[in-house]
């Protein structure tokens, strides 16, 4: 029954079941293969209902046959062409006006951006008295 199919082949067939965890497909009169949910399509399928019903014409992808308990394990993402990737680069964030000044400023020291501190410490006292 399933000696008339082998990993590799390409083929029509028509769902005729579904179920959680794949859909069956029927390849001819006596034989069916079951697609599993992480071959429907690319990504990730949560519901197999929103990608195939009962009826639809697939085609698809012999993965594996098992002669001895003839079961026939079907693909129908290995049939389709994977989805490019966008390569968008990720955007660089904006620092704050205020560091990126303290950037700029380099490596200063202590004692170097002491005398700075104490003028904006004045220069903020004497516009709170005004």
């Amino acid at each position: 029954m399933t000696n008339k199919f082998e990993a590799g082949q390409v083929l029509e067939g028509k769902v005729t079941g579904i179920q959680p965890y794949g859909a069956f497909v029927a390849l001819d009169d006596e034989t069916q293969g079951l697609v599993h949910i992480s071959e429907i399509t690319h990504g990730f399928v949560k519901d197999i209902n929103d990608h195939l019903s009962v009826g639809d014409e697939v085609k698809v992808k012999v993965l594996n046959v098992n002669e001895e308990n003839n079961k026939v394990s079907l693909s129908i993402r290995a049939t389709e062409e994977a989805p490019k990737k966008e390569t968008t680069k990720p955007q660089k964030m904006q620092k704050p006006k205020q560091q990126q000044e303290e950037a700029t400023s380099g490596f200063n020291t202590l004692k170097d951006k002491l005398q700075e501190w104490i003028e904006q410490s004045e220069e903020r006292e004497g516009t709170f008295k005004n």
